[in-house]
């Protein structure tokens, strides 16, 4: 199959991935979850403009397909956790991510992506203060967990992070 996405978007999901694309059996990575001064790092370094230019509502032509689509998902909503680690700015890209999940959901182009990449276009629903936007996660994350047996974890996760929104309103960690 020729690849016809920009090379940004290769390189995005590449480097999060470790290929374009995927396939069914491909890998979790420890870094996707772990506080990695380095990692951040490396993101800051190879991103950041990239990065930037997303926050500031560029890049949205690659909302023409789901792997770009995907790719802008992941510098909103992981990327920034990353490269702005304990600072608000950490969830500036939030609302942006959150739309487009939804609109990824809502066109159908979600089902073009493997389990490990709509865990990744799921996110900014998880990441979301709404507990409608929170029912509707573990709803996303049953399903996919039911796809995917390795992603159960994930399920996991998202009924926490409903538990705590269900509870407090909000994540009272991004407060103080």
């Amino acid at each position: 199959q020729r690849v016809t996405e920009p090379v940004a978007v290769q390189t995005v999901l590449n480097f999060w991935f470790g290929f374009l694309g995927g396939d069914a059996d491909g890998q979790m990575r420890g870094e996707w979850f772990r506080k990695s001064d380095a990692f951040d790092d490396e993101i800051r370094a190879r991103f950041g403009a990239l990065l930037e230019q997303a926050l500031a509502g560029g890049l949205k032509a690659w909302e023409r397909s789901a792997f770009g689509s995907l790719a802008r998902i992941i510098l909103l909503d992981q990327f920034t956790r990353n490269a702005y680690r304990n600072t608000p700015q950490a969830f500036a890209g939030d609302a942006e991510a959150l739309r487009m999940s939804l609109d990824l959901l809502e066109s159908g182009k979600a089902g073009e992506l493997t389990t490990l990449q709509r865990w990744f276009a799921l996110m900014p629903m998880e990441h979301s203060e709404a507990l409608a936007v929170q029912d509707r996660s573990v709803a996303e994350f049953a399903r996919l967990a039911a796809e995917d047996e390795r992603l159960k974890g994930a399920l996991d996760y998202a009924v926490k992070h409903r538990e705590v929104v269900a509870q407090y309103g909000r994540f009272p960690h991004r407060n103080a």
